[in-house]
């Protein structure tokens, strides 16, 4: 066994979820890029270049060429970007769930191979989960907001299940909401501060383009008095803007690796199977 090996079958506080991530992060973080950059890359380029044309078609069409706003393109770009970042969060999702579950089977050592056999397993059940919860979520958020958010956190749990039980995407679903239950308001809290830190992070790389964007701006209205701002919206705020997107769609990765810790903290609470495999375990050793 690694000598470093965290558990993840054992129940933990806020404090200690967050604390043991990035701790996890830290001691394995070759290994787990390695599986990103390994699985991942055709999705993360497509959807790069996804962005690419999304923030041209928004921002760059009306600059470079006549000023005129082509509602197709525009149209045609959103959808692009909706698919390409459906496929990359169910790639990216079954990578890092695969990893764990790697990582767990083989007492903290990772087996590419494993990785890469799960997810090509897993990879169309994981797109049509992703697709169902977005529309449930985006119903719930339509219908009304509360409903939207209050489905949004035991649904986030659903692609750990689908993953560790082997499940298929409907019971995935409905065993989410049963590991929830009685368990909503730290979920969500838990959840929250996850997603919240990863958004701390990524703003670090986002102040160039935010940076620049105001200095842009003040240059643009004291030169044009008539309030035209396209002038901001030049090739250097496209290619930041990118490359702010870039450096977030990586920090990602960090979702479904939290995702997980919580997912086995309620497990935990509910079923206890990290108890009873380690008192299997002694009696073996006994």
């Amino acid at each position: 066994m690694n000598s470093k090996y965290i558990k993840f079958k054992q129940q933990r506080e806020l404090g200690d979820i967050l604390s043991v991530l990035f701790k996890f992060l830290r001691e394995n973080y070759k290994t787990f890029f390695a599986s990103f950059f390994k699985f991942v890359t055709p999705a993360f380029i497509l959807l790069i270049a996804a962005v690419t044309y999304y923030t041209y078609s928004t921002v760059g069409s009306p600059v470079f060429s006549t000023g005129a706003f082509n509602e197709g393109e525009v149209i045609l770009a959103v959808i692009i970007l909706a698919v390409s970042v459906l496929l990359y969060s169910a790639v990216l999702n079954g990578t890092v769930l695969h990893y764990v579950r790697s990582y767990m089977a083989n007492n903290g050592e990772v087996v590419q191979a494993e990785v890469g056999r799960g997810l090509k397993k897993d990879i169309g059940k994981l797109v049509g989960l992703q697709l169902i919860v977005w529309i449930l979520t985006l119903a719930g958020l339509i219908l009304f907001l509360i409903p939207g958010i209050y489905i949004s956190v035991p649904l986030g749990l659903s692609a750990a299940i689908l993953v560790f039980r082997r499940t298929n995407v409907t019971d995935s679903i409905s065993e989410a909401f049963q590991l929830v239950k009685d368990n909503w308001w730290i979920t969500f809290f838990t959840i929250f501060v996850v997603v919240l830190l990863i958004y701390v992070i990524s703003f670090i790389f986002q102040l160039p383009l935010l940076i620049y964007t105001i200095i842009k701006m003040f240059t643009v209205f004291q030169e044009n008095s008539a309030g035209d701002i396209s002038g901001v919206f030049d090739w250097v705020y496209m290619l930041l803007s990118i490359i702010a997107s870039i450096f977030q769609y990586i920090l990602y990765s960090i979702l479904p690796l939290g995702l997980s810790f919580v997912y086995f903290n309620l497990n935990e609470k509910k079923n206890l199977t990290g108890t009873f495999e380690s008192i299997e375990n002694l009696g073996k050793h006994e």
